[in-house]
């Protein structure tokens, strides 16, 4: 494709519909496949991603072994359980939700922060948090991709980085920061999953864009949990 391609007024309302359908997956087709030549494309994709001074600070690994599998999986139950005992009075209305597909889900994709390479390019005041930014551009890229493929993507972060870290054999310097869930899918969500359930309402745009300075007088009002 020609970089300098104009885009159609039909071919823009289409990403813009691209972009509002992309959901973060939970429910998976057990057993359906994903073609390899689909998920060289979703890869191609994420590899395309913009990163600060061209770092490409993200690697993946794609979990083929069973056993492991199922070994990340128990870390991530682990840390659901952790996370329902630290939410007090929410903890079975979280319990209720589902937080991860991962023994359900065709591809497993481990997503490992690189360990530093150095690079200054733009990161000389905020190094680390440029690197995760850089991370998050190239998921970001692998959901509308999967979203394109007619196929769910869930990023799964419910875990103990050094836990997973030990079973991925990661180098000193390296961080888990995800499990990546891809497969078919019985259908996507008509909205995110925490809105459906009743977890958490999206703030609208107007609310979170300011002009010029931050405004005086912010609301007091808890967004947590």
């Amino acid at each position: 494709m020609n970089p300098q391609h104009g885009f159609s007024a039909a071919e823009a309302e289409s990403f813009y519909e691209l972009v509002a359908s992309r959901r973060d997956c939970r429910h998976f087709k057990r057993g359906a496949p994903v073609e390899a030549a689909q998920l060289q494309r979703i890869l191609q994709a994420g590899y395309q991603s913009p990163s600060v001074g061209l770092m490409q600070p993200w690697r993946l690994l794609r979990i083929a072994d069973a056993g492991l599998r199922e070994a990340l999986a128990a870390c991530v139950e682990a840390e659901r359980q952790a996370t329902a005992a630290a939410l007090g009075p929410r903890s079975d209305e979280f319990l209720h939700l589902k937080v991860e597909g991962i023994k359900d889900c065709a591809e497993v994709l481990a997503l490992v922060l690189a360990p530093d390479d150095g690079t200054v390019f733009g990161r000389r005041t905020l190094a680390a948090e440029m690197a995760l930014t850089s991370v998050g551009c190239m998921v970001q890229n692998l959901w509308l991709a999967a979203r394109v493929e007619n196929l769910g993507l869930g990023w799964v972060s419910m875990f103990e980085p050094a836990e997973v870290g030990t079973l991925l054999r990661l180098p000193v310097g390296a961080q888990a920061l995800g499990l990546l869930c891809i497969g078919p899918v019985d259908e996507f969500y008509p909205a995110p999953m925490l809105t459906l359930e009743g977890w958490r309402t999206p703030r609208p745009l107007d609310q979170m864009m300011y002009t010029d300075y931050w405004p005086e007088g912010p609301e007091n009002t808890s967004h947590g949990n």
